[in-house]
């Protein structure tokens, strides 16, 4: 079984430019960071040499006694057992965070041999990188890997109806004998998230307890994570956070409240918790605006949020959700007042806008799901998991914006309609393409 990662593309683009600089790939434990950067060195280059921070702690001495990237090149030849060349070998540095020599020495190789393809990972990189610790500032290119979208598990799942997506040129309706096939694909999806070994254990196994059993061990780890590496007084704060967010998220408002953390619990108490999960990659925080303005982040309300999972499988799992419910009507879908598919979109949004989308509400008349940035327009989406799309929230929203274009994601068919283009769930991760497709700013 074979899943194309677009992540590949982006890596292929970073090797060819012409001031390249050493490489960060971010993203929490279990995305596949090590499998992407070996499958890009297996497809790009005659050999990849690849050193684990984590399982060979014996490599530190090399960046410890001496800063020359030449010395240090040529000491990992000899563990690598044949000689590291320039253009013909990627370098691959996991777990870099157990480190902080080696990290620092990414600025060496930039300066000094640049010559030489080198990449770095690591699940905690970044906890590592806000803690204080030295960083080779400027010297270094950054890329986050996310789990598997659901175009990526539809390349492995029924690659057939990838050309029935692509291929979208007009904002009508797609065949109702492919509509059906990729809603029922993307059932699947939610039961095993893009958790690359829940989603093998899914489509090449054939086996659903195995993938509960693989979204449960990740859980476990996550939770391992905590007591390992954060600090002494806050492990167990981010237990408590973390195992709180299907709580947080089954209510009507979904707005982040520390007292469904624990009673009595304080925001002075926790942020720091809550930050380190979000550094850790395994949650996304949104900010309300007071306005929907640019730049967004100029009109952050910092006192209210709402917290989400890093991956929709993971958030079933955490949830108790059987994967039964695929066969139950929409149930997977608008269980726990659609947090799943809340949480889904999200993760779809952050992969194609930059920065992180924010939220509205405009007291308890209307809240509109996320904001989003098109070029320089501030686009409402509103997120339906259901066939129903009535809103008086995006009415209210629009009434007082005026926006040209607003999104509502629904299991209805795709339509553009008086300014709103309907887009079904499964096709999220065209979002990016079905705007620039469909709208021109004026």
């Amino acid at each position: 079984m074979e899943i194309f990662r677009r992540s590949i593309n982006q890596l292929i683009e970073w090797q060819n430019k012409p001031k390249r600089k050493p490489l960060i790939l971010q993203g929490a434990r279990q995305v596949g960071k090590t499998w992407l950067l070996n499958e890009f060195g297996k497809k790009q280059f005659k050999q990849v040499a690849y050193f684990n921070f984590e399982e060979q702690p014996e490599l530190k001495q090399f960046f410890t006694g001496t800063r020359d990237a030449r010395r240090i090149i040529g000491n990992l030849s000899l563990v690598f057992g044949k000689p590291i060349e320039e253009a013909t070998t990627l370098v691959v540095f996991d777990e870099i965070q157990e480190c902080n020599e080696a990290l620092n020495a990414l600025k060496y190789f930039y300066e000094k041999v640049p010559e030489y393809c080198i990449v770095s990972a690591g699940s905690l990189l970044g906890v590592a990188l806000t803690s204080g610790s030295s960083f080779p500032v400027g010297k270094v290119d950054f890329m986050t890997l996310y789990p598997i979208s659901f175009m990526e598990f539809l390349s492995a799942a029924s690659p057939d109806l990838l050309p029935v997506v692509n291929n979208i040129s007009k904002p009508e309706p797609i065949p109702e004998i492919f509509f059906n096939r990729l809603l029922e694909q993307f059932k699947r999806y939610f039961i095993s998230g893009g958790m690359p070994e829940a989603v093998v254990s899914l489509l090449q196994n054939q086996n659903i307890d195995e993938t509960q059993t693989s979204l449960q061990n990740i859980l476990n780890a996550y939770a391992l994570d905590f007591t390992k590496h954060a600090s002494v007084n806050d492990f167990h704060k981010i237990n408590y956070i973390w195992t709180s967010l299907p709580s947080q998220l089954s209510r009507e408002n979904k707005k982040f409240l520390y007292q469904s953390v624990k009673p009595g619990a304080r925001a002075r108490e926790y942020e720091n918790a809550l930050e380190w999960l979000k550094n850790a990659g395994l949650i996304f925080k949104i900010n309300k605006v007071a306005a929907p303005r640019l730049p967004l982040s100029a009109y952050d309300d910092l006192s209210s949020f709402k917290v989400y999972m890093n991956d929709v499988g993971l958030l079933r799992r955490m949830s108790l959700l059987n994967p039964i419910a695929i066969a139950e009507g929409n149930r997977l879908f608008t269980e726990f007042k659609g947090a799943l598919t809340e949480n889904y979109i999200l993760q779809s949004l952050i992969q194609q806008f930059e920065g992180v989308p924010r939220y509205w509400t405009s007291g308890n008349q209307a809240e509109i799901d996320f904001l989003i940035q098109y070029e320089n327009e501030i686009i409402p989406v509103e997120v339906k998991s259901d066939e129903n799309i009535r809103s008086k929230s995006l009415a209210v929203y629009r009434k007082t914006y005026s926006p040209e274009i607003s999104i509502r994601y629904s299991l209805r068919n795709l339509k553009l309609d008086d300014g709103v283009l309907n887009i079904p769930l499964f096709l999220a991760d065209n979002t990016f393409d079905l705007i620039k497709t469909f709208y021109s700013p004026k």
